[in-house]
């Protein structure tokens, strides 16, 4: 018997992996993240399977399904929005399996912090300008963040930022953020990135709050921030120059007759 942690992906119902996809059509017993991973989703399982809204347990009860689980060797499917590594509160879950002796796996998901970058099609690291992605989100009642990880110290670096669950204090964000960043500083607002009533907003950081109403962007959106938001500007990548050389491609000096 055996948990898998399946991360379902931002939304949609094709971007999860084809390995999560594989798991949930023949596990006879799924536990999904109601209030996060969308009914679509589930059209991967079983069609006899039992299907559980965790978001409606507490985790000694998710608990007690696993036990029963393996009381008569099922294996389970704990599917988790976005992936499992990032704010998927599965630590804790993982801890009790391993106290119980009950094997579990992780299967690794698209991150909606990816899918909110392609959902406003740009890259988040870009040569001389960032190559480093900071992911963070702001305070709420189930998790706190730690002092030395505030808004104002992980702005000083002036990478690129994806801000998870900031809708509800955007106001407080972008006046933090602008302690560090220019006024200028790209940004781009995604809200249910890949599901069907997506939407986003691309502005700057000087300019978003007068453009939106962020009332409408309270839950489940993120915001990306920083100048490789830029489509316009930068520089080449040197790995696809014609005069860069690698193991998997030589460069040819062209010869004068």
């Amino acid at each position: 018997m055996k948990v898998y942690f399946i991360g379902a992906g931002p939304g949609a119902s094709d971007l999860i992996t084809i390995r999560g996809a594989e798991i949930l059509a023949r596990v006879p017993l799924v536990l999904y993240a109601g209030s996060l991973v969308p009914p679509a989703v589930l059209t991967h399982c079983r069609l006899d399977a039992e299907i559980v809204n965790s978001a409606e347990l507490n985790l000694d009860q998710q608990m007690e399904y696993f036990q029963r689980a393996r009381s008569v060797g099922y294996d389970v499917a704990r599917v988790h929005s976005g992936d499992p590594s990032i704010y998927g509160a599965t630590a804790e879950q993982m801890r009790r399996l391993k106290q119980l002796g009950i094997d579990y796996e992780v299967v690794p998901g698209v991150s909606s912090f990816t899918a909110a970058a392609a959902c406003v099609k740009t890259e988040l690291t870009k040569p001389e300008v960032s190559q480093t992605i900071i992911l963070t989100r702001t305070d709420g009642r189930a998790s706190t963040v730690p002092p030395e990880e505030s808004l104002g110290k992980l702005a000083a670096h002036r990478a690129t930022m994806s801000i998870f669950l900031s809708g509800q204090y955007l106001k407080e964000t972008v006046a933090e953020l602008l302690e560090s960043y220019p006024e200028d500083t790209p940004v781009a607002l995604v809200y249910r990135a890949t599901w069907p009533d997506e939407r986003s907003h691309v502005s700057t950081l000087g300019r978003l709050l007068q453009e939106i109403n962020p009332v409408e962007w309270k839950l489940t959106t993120v915001l990306l921030v920083g100048q490789a938001l830029n489509n316009e500007t930068g520089v080449d990548s040197r790995l696809y120059s014609a005069d860069y050389s690698h193991k998997f491609r030589n460069t040819h000096t062209s010869r004068e007759n």
